[in-house]
């Protein structure tokens, strides 16, 4: 990223900042995708892998994350009726965010504890 933004530059990037952080604020929303970038989950599978969650807001995050076109809910027409979810293809324009957060957590991990 350049240094030397013109004003313009800065308020158009802060903004595109604030748009993709209303639909991703939150500490659920961007481990719930990875989850299922890695593979299409069932609610409990999910309440499992995304740890410390309730069960309450996991509904509340899928429910955005659809909205938003990141999470595709599958319902099948069984006794009783299963739903699995999966990350949808437009998911995929997160693969390089969560890659560099990912890379960012670690490395400031070991800053702060001196590793």
């Amino acid at each position: 990223m350049k240094t030397n933004l013109t004003k313009a530059e800065c308020s158009s990037n802060l903004k595109n900042v604030i748009d993709a952080l209303y639909v991703l604020n939150g500490k659920w929303k961007l481990p719930i995708v990875l989850s299922l970038v890695n593979s299409p989950k069932r609610f409990n599978e999910l309440m499992k892998d995304v740890e410390g969650i309730s069960p309450k807001i996991l509904a509340q995050e899928l429910k955005h994350l659809e909205q938003n076109e990141l999470v595709v809910r599958k319902v099948f027409a069984t006794t009783p009726v299963s739903i699995v979810y999966e990350a949808s293809e437009y998911s995929e324009t997160l693969k390089d965010v969560l890659r560099t957060l990912s890379d960012w957590g670690a490395g400031h991990k070991k800053k702060i504890l001196g590793r």
